[in-house]
Formats: C-alpha cells, structure tokens, sequence
C-alpha cells in the first residue's frame, strides 16, 4: 500500500510539471492596421513594441515562454472579431493589444470578455470603452475621445475658437471625438455650426471642406485621424482655408501624421498627445531604442509607446501572481499596481479601466526651429493626470461604484 501511494505522489508529481510549465506560457497578440489608413500610427511599429516590452521586462530569462503574433484587421470589425476567436480557440493569445479602431475595440472587448481573456486598448479612442460598454477585462492605456476634447477642444474655444464646424469620420470613434469635443466647446461659451460626415480612408475632402468653408465657423474640428487627417489637412491647405481666417482643429494627429506632412504644412497645428517623445530623458531613451529598429528611424507614436506601457505593466502584474487563464483577475492586480515606465512615467489605472497619466497640448515648430531628426513639436501646455481624463463622478460605466 506504501508503494502504491509512493507511485501515486510521483505520478502526481510529473502530471504537475506541464502544468506548472503551461502557466508560465505568455502569448500575446497585435490586432492593428497593417494597411489602412493608421498603419504608420501602429501597425509594424507596434508588433515592435510589442516585442521591446517583452524584451525590457526581462521576463524570458525568469522561465517565461512569450510568444508575439500580429494580424491586421483591415478596419473591418468580422475581420477583428474572427482573428480574435481564432487567436483564443486555437490558443495563441491571452491579451490582446493596441486594436486601433473604436468599433474593432468595442467587438473585441466584447469576445474578450466572454473568453475571460484580456485587451489592452492603445489605439481605440472611444471614451465608451471606459464607459458605458466598460469591461473588467479591458484597460483602454493611452488616450481617448475626451482627452483629446479636453486638450485641444478647450484650448482652442478658450482662445476665441468660440464657434465650430466638424469635419467627422463616419464610423464610432469619430462620432465619439465630435460629441466629446461638442461637449466641451459648449462647456467653455462656444456652439457648434454643424457638421458633415467623411468615410474612412477618404481621398477627397473637397465637399466636406467647402461646407465647412461656407459655415463662417472660427474652427473647423478634423474627428479624424491618421492619413484621414493628412489629407484633410493638405486639401485644406489648397483651399486657402487657414489663410482666410479660419482655424484648423486637429482633434486627433500623432507625431507620424507631422511627418507625413512636413513642418512647411503642419507648422502652427495645435494637437494633445499623451506621449511625446522629446518629453524627457525617459521617454527619448525609449523612442531612441524603438527608431534604431523601426522602420525609416521613426520615433514611435503614443499607440505605440501605449503598446509597449502596458504590456510592461501586464507582465509584472503575471509576474506579481495573477494568473494567465484569469484575464479579468490579471486586469485586477494590474489597476492594484502603480504604473511605471520609461514611455510614460507614472501613473495608476483607475477602476472603469481607464490608465491616468498626463496629457501634453502640443504645437508643430515653424521649419526653421526643428533642430534636429524628428524635432517637430513643443509643449505648449501640461495637462495634470485627474484633470486629462473624463472624471469618474460622470462615468457611465457599470464597475464605477456610485
């Protein structure tokens, strides 16, 4: 009996490895524009930092197996929604990052929910994600609909900018940036004139911009993004826009946007970003090891410093004991933990699963004051952490505890 209670410990003992061995297994998967119009503001770029975060943490050298994958959603929520089950039914992903659509965001969050796994949004901007369609398994990291409302929104109104007209991308996140930034407009004196739709990865503007030209408003809001906002930007310029008096909003333009469209163009763009990479020596010495391997040098956007934040923070909260199969509980211990890194500093995750850091409102330098690659912009303003996001008192989201 002694024996066979023995054999019985031992046999225990060797079923238990693989276990053990699986929960020490990461997969993460990527699920960006590849192709579309936000490819540079992710894509490639954040499959790399995807990779520098798993790097950075060390954690590979503790015994981890971590495994990146990344596919493009192609701005197609059935795409997004298949990948995603795919990845989960066929066990190559327990988080997901970046996402870079609002309404990929918002069907994924969805899936990940009822596979109790985790998304790690960087790229969605729909403040809904932290809102009314919450989710315990989610954490929207980088920014969204009312961060850049309150930035460059408010900003611009309490300059004078007391009367818009919006330039809308017809899809969920730019109806969700024009309704913030209406919001706040109204907030601070100023009214809306109207507004017209654009679709997604739209060539001509001219329609939308003439109506806009014809509206008399001071600002013209662009709840757009990516080469959306470049060549509304560029048209724009043709138009004679901004030479006759009226004022450019670009609700949402990150540092590729600049790039694509040169100083010469871009010059005097006011825009709010969350990470700026000319901030500090921390977040030089990232985007210095991010442009030594991304494509053409770039420095990274704040998706994808987004990107690589959080999924630091994922991998000490697994490291810390959350478990991997848990997705909610791995979302649990990581807004216990404080944040930390070299993209974004510190900052805490609040409990609707919005990530709190500050905001910078930001202003493209003039050709001649860019003094070296990648020089494009200076701080015009800091916008405190618990005041660049939308207060918990006016959260609609179910986790919020009234």
């Amino acid at each position: 009996m002694k024996h066979i209670l023995q054999a019985g410990a031992a046999l225990a003992l060797i079923l238990a490895v693989p276990a053990l061995a699986q929960e020490k297994t990461i997969r993460i998967g990527v699920l960006t524009d590849m192709s579309g119009p936000y490819a540079d503001v992710g894509g490639a770029g954040s499959t790399l930092a995807a990779e520098l975060a798993v790097e950075d943490s060390g954690i590979k050298a503790r015994g981890w197996t971590v495994s990146v994958v990344s596919a493009d959603h192609q701005n197609k929520v059935d795409v997004a929604s298949n990948v995603t089950r795919e990845w989960f039914d066929q066990g190559k992903a327990d988080v997901i990052v970046d996402t870079l659509n609002s309404g990929v965001a918002l069907a994924v969050s969805q899936i990940v929910k009822e596979k109790n796994k985790v998304l790690l949004n960087s790229g969605a901007a729909s403040s809904d994600l932290t809102g009314k369609s919450c989710s315990p398994n989610t954490i929207a990291w980088t920014y969204d609909t009312f961060s850049q409302a309150n930035g460059t929104g408010r900003a611009l109104t309490k300059a004078g900018g007391d009367s818009w007209y919006f330039i809308t991308a017809d899809y969920a996140f730019g109806k969700a940036l024009e309704r913030d930034t209406t919001a706040v407009v109204t907030a601070n004196g100023g009214k809306v004139l109207g507004d017209t739709m654009a679709p997604l990865n739209n060539a001509d503007f001219s329609s939308q911009l003439l109506q806009a030209q014809a509206s008399k408003a001071k600002v013209i809001g662009l709840a757009n993004a990516g080469a959306d906002s470049v060549n509304s930007i560029k048209q724009a310029a043709e138009f004679g826009i901004t030479q006759s008096g009226q004022k450019l909003a670009a609700l949402l333009i990150f540092i590729s946007d600049v790039h694509a469209l040169g100083l010469k163009a871009a010059q005097g763009l006011e825009f709010t970003e969350t990470y700026y990479w000319d901030v500090n020596d921390q977040t030089r010495a990232f985007a210095d090891r991010f442009s030594k391997r991304s494509k053409n040098a770039a420095k990274p956007t704040m998706v994808q410093a987004g990107v690589y934040s959080s999924l630091r923070h994922y991998l000490k909260a697994v490291e810390a004991g959350a478990p991997v199969a848990d997705g909610a509980g791995v979302v649990a211990r990581m807004k216990s933990l404080p944040t930390d890194d070299q993209a974004f500093g510190k900052g805490s995750i609040r409990e609707d699963g919005r990530k709190i850091h500050p905001a910078y409102l930001l202003q493209v330098k003039k050709p001649e004051e860019s003094k070296y690659p990648w020089d494009y912009a200076r701080i015009v303003a800091t916008i405190p952490a618990e005041e660049a996001f939308r207060p918990l008192s006016q959260s609609e989201c179910p986790l919020v505890k009234k």
